[in-house]
């Protein structure tokens, strides 16, 4: 599914559009539509943990967000070997509007959201 970049992703502010593929209930990609060389691994944090934020005022008007939309939220992975090496941003989540086909990506304040790490290892995560 394709959809339009609201607001940058940081790193990659020439990033416009978008597809996402949901492998699992956990993991997706997301790649950039116009620059093969641009994809990211993301992850379902709501089957990691606790995870509740504010989305701002200004990314909720720039997604069109109402109470009612249907909005999925992923974080950003970076994958290392042995998977459960890999790191989680929980502090800079991607906000998607189902609905009119777009994304914002919210960069949260850790003094505000001071359990939310930038880079936490998965595997404080995964039930065994």
């Amino acid at each position: 599914m394709s959809y339009k970049v609201k607001s940058h992703i940081l790193g990659f502010e020439n990033t416009h559009e978008v597809e996402i593929t949901e492998i699992d209930e956990l993991f997706a990609t997301m790649k950039d539509i116009d620059n093969d060389g641009i994809s990211f691994t993301l992850v379902n944090p709501y089957m990691l943990r606790e995870y509740s934020f504010d989305v701002p005022k200004a990314t909720q008007a720039l997604l069109e967000l109402k109470e009612d939309s249907k909005v999925k939220v992923y974080n950003i992975v970076v994958i290392q070997k042995p998977l459960e090496e890999s790191l989680v941003n929980f502090l800079a989540p991607i906000v998607v509007n189902e609905e009119n086909k777009t994304l914002a990506q919210v960069v949260l304040d850790p003094k505000s959201y001071p359990d939310f790490e930038m880079a936490a290892p998965i595997k404080n995560f995964i039930k065994e």
